[in-house]
């Protein structure tokens, strides 16, 4: 990945990683909001806010899909990156950044803060009035979308309703430690109890989630909430590229009946399809992970199909 030390842009592994071999994912810094609230620094404007996101990284892909579900495709515009991230990290895309002409998304970092030190990452939520970062945390910027433009677009669907937040946070929190996260602790462990440790915490949370969804439609009941969508990003990337390039290898995804039905209900939702990109995605992992694949071949399979009948509804409903 790379980070920004002292001013300059540093060649980096992935990210870091501790003294017992352990994955460790840095925190965001931008963590400013929007808010419709008189006088916020940051209201909510149709054409004031892009995104810079990659299309392989799960948790940039979490913003599109919130900007689909929540009809924000014409109110913020959408950069995407390279597919292939290398010595100097992010790549601003084929098209060019179209708000500055700059090459790597390390420069919009400096660009909002000339002494900004630490990792450089997507998604960024930028602010074209300030010309400044607002947030590059997507768990942050999922929940800005759910509901800061409602009064710009008129949908007033909810993914965090209050009555459901301590049960979604609950779900999140494991989700995040052993599946959103816990794929990356398997793939960049490098030493065996790290990965072992990874590996059965992944697949002990599969499993649980495949019991739970035999008795319920999604994570928390039959509300479709943003806990589905945070886990769906890992599911919809896990045969094609965690499976192997990060040996989460116990299982494929297809193997659990429950899970996999799930995965085609969530793709099938107006809007998702057109955010998920599996071969950009492989792209990325194995042509950028030197240290995983050091022939950088990309694999031509899985051949997976989402679009294919699922029974869900007429089980739960």
């Amino acid at each position: 990945m790379g980070l920004i030390v002292k001013g300059k842009w540093v060649d980096q592994w992935y990210s870091t990683k501790n003294s017992k071999g352990n994955f460790e994912r840095q925190a965001s810094r931008f963590r400013h909001t929007i808010s419709s609230e008189e006088g916020h620094q940051y209201p909510p404007e149709s054409g004031r806010y892009h995104l810079y996101v990659s299309l392989a990284c799960p948790w940039a892909h979490r913003t599109l899909i919130f900007r689909a579900l929540k009809g924000l495709e014409d109110v913020i515009s959408v950069s995407v990156v390279r597919a292939e991230m290398l010595e100097n990290g992010w790549e601003l895309g084929d098209k060019g950044d179209p708000l500055f002409n700059l090459d790597y998304v390390y420069q919009l970092y400096l660009k909002a803060a000339p002494d900004y030190e630490g990792r450089v990452t997507v998604p960024v939520l930028w602010d074209k009035k300030t010309n400044t970062i607002v947030n590059n945390e997507s768990s942050d910027i999922i929940r800005i979308l759910n509901t800061a433009f409602n009064d710009v677009t008129g949908n007033q669907d909810d993914y965090y309703p209050s009555a459901l937040r301590g049960k979604i946070d609950e779900v999140n929190a494991r989700v995040y430690d052993t599946i959103n996260n816990g794929v990356y602790r398997a793939g960049f462990a490098t030493t065996q109890d790290a990965y072992n440790f990874a590996y059965h915490e992944l697949f002990e949370s599969l499993d649980w989630l495949e019991s739970l969804l035999s008795k319920q439609r999604y994570l928390v009941g039959d509300t479709l909430t943003e806990a589905d969508w945070r886990l769906f990003t890992t599911l919809v990337r896990f045969d094609a590229v965690y499976h192997g390039h990060f040996k989460c290898n116990r299982n494929q995804l297809k193997d659990f009946s429950n899970l996999s039905n799930y995965l085609r209900e969530l793709f099938q939702v107006e809007g998702v399809a057109e955010t998920v990109d599996l071969e950009y995605t492989k792209r990325h992992y194995y042509a950028s992970h030197k240290t995983i694949n050091p022939t950088l071949i990309v694999p031509l399979g899985p051949q997976q199909r989402f679009d294919l009948p699922h029974n869900r509804a007429n089980k739960f409903n």
